[in-house]
């Protein structure tokens, strides 16, 4: 099949419509490897995993086993995890401290700038030998706000550029702290038996929210009593989605349930009440009215093109997803806080980010669940096109389709190595922010 046909988007016909072949066929996987990921911007992880020289941590990213660490300067290195010599596995553990990298094959040593500095009976290579040359590779890398990004194609645009939009989503994150955020130690793992690109959908689908999540919402309930918001709050939220180039998108909304960060619900107990209103002025004081106020009381969903999610909902969670083959992923997910959070305030805040989001939370084994039913269900046939066009020809809503779409036109640009333009819905420019209007379930 031509993959410039795999996508039918025509939003003057209020239709949108992706072919099931792209979430099945191994031909396409292969494609997406060496078309989308081996060119983008691909998150490795966050600097706050490697505070001090000699931390390291070790990661796949697109099938490629690589590490980052700490050198002894304090600059942050970046390496592909195979020797020079003869390829082993150098970095052999998740996370650590090393004064140096040692290959357990051959014993070859190298520093944490990845130079090579011992060679067991160096003088058998001769006089030609160049240590300087037999040191570990990096590839390219590059952060921005502690959030570690790889490339594997010199010729793609900056980290900076090629974000676009999504870093005032970032800011909004990074900035959530004076003393910056990190990652607690610690992450979720598990599989998902279903095409990557469905994961990137779910996160960013508001309109699976209420069918999907009804007993969270139903616990949340409980737990406000009758001073606490009603279901029919959550379903005339205000809220809209957003493109925000190059494939990244983004639903915002009221959030309807407890943020950590500052705002306050019955499920955190009275006692919480007073110290997440001093966290909330703190924010007003140092951001203003306008922009604290978005930090507490809107939830985000970000998808960042084409693996990585940042929710910023009832906790702030980083997930990112590799594709191990048209139908299967593996999912890791870390919880980030304020660098100086601890006790009742740190407890609360996994607590939630666990009750939802972990892999025996409420929601994700919903989803699991919803994903592996569709990549079964494609297999059944008579059905070519699934539908994303939810809200072409309206402004479009928090629980609409507008953010999955531009996910997909950037897949189909660059499958099909054609040039990405952002589509207009509905008069709305890309990367324009639309007005909030109610999402009713």
């Amino acid at each position: 099949m031509d993959v410039g046909s795999l996508v039918y988007d025509r939003p003057d016909l209020g239709k949108f419509r992706v072919h099931r072949f792209a979430l099945v066929s191994p031909e396409i996987y292969e494609l997406e490897r060496r078309r989308i990921f081996d060119r983008c911007w691909l998150y490795l992880g966050h600097e706050s995993e490697v505070p001090e020289p000699g931390d390291y941590a070790r990661r796949v990213v697109a099938e490629r086993p690589l590490f980052f660490a700490r050198n002894r300067d304090g600059g942050l290195a970046v390496f592909h995890n195979t020797c020079p010599h003869r390829g082993a596995l150098v970095c052999r553990t998740d996370r650590g401290n090393a004064h140096v990298f040692r290959c357990f094959y051959h014993a070859w040593t190298f520093d944490t700038s990845g130079a090579l500095i011992n060679v067991p009976d160096i003088d058998g290579y001769g006089p030609d030998f160049d240590r300087g040359q037999m040191g570990l590779r990096s590839p390219r890398f590059d952060s921005y706000r502690g959030f570690v990004f790889v490339c594997f194609d010199p010729e793609t645009e900056p980290l900076r550029d090629y974000l676009a939009g999504a870093a005032e989503y970032l800011d909004l994150v990074a900035d959530q702290a004076a003393g910056g955020m990190r990652v607690v130690p610690g992450s979720n793992r598990y599989t998902i038996k279903a095409n990557w690109k469905l994961l990137a959908e779910n996160s960013i689908d508001g309109y699976h929210l209420l069918p999907t999540h009804q007993t969270f919402f139903d616990y949340l309930s409980r737990a406000a009593g009758a001073g606490g918001r009603d279901m029919a709050t959550l379903g005339n939220r205000q809220g809209f989605g957003r493109s925000l180039g190059n494939g990244h998108g983004v639903m915002e909304n009221d959030a309807v349930y407890g943020r950590p960060i500052a705002m306050w619900h019955p499920c955190y107990g009275e006692e919480a009440r007073a110290e997440i209103q001093s966290i909330k002025d703190e924010l007003i004081a140092r951001h203003g009215l306008d922009r604290a106020v978005r930090m507490c009381e809107k939830s985000r969903n970000l998808v960042i093109f084409p693996n990585l999610i940042i929710n910023d909902i009832m906790a702030v969670t980083i997930r990112v997803f590799q594709p191990t083959g048209p139908a299967a992923m593996d999912v890791t997910a870390w919880e980030l806080a304020p660098a100086g959070e601890g006790g009742a305030r740190l407890r609360r805040r996994l607590d939630a980010f666990l009750t939802f989001l972990g892999p025996g939370g409420f929601a994700t084994p919903d989803d699991t669940e919803a994903l592996e039913s569709c990549q079964q269900g494609f297999h059944s046939g008579g059905i070519e096109w699934s539908d994303l066009s939810r809200g072409l020809q309206r402004e479009p809503r928090g629980n609409d389709e507008l953010q999955m779409r531009c996910f997909w036109r950037r897949w189909q640009s660059l499958l099909a190595g054609t040039p990405h333009v952002e589509q207009y819905e509905r008069g709305l420019p890309p990367g324009a922010v639309p007005k909030a209007t109610p999402s009713p379930s």
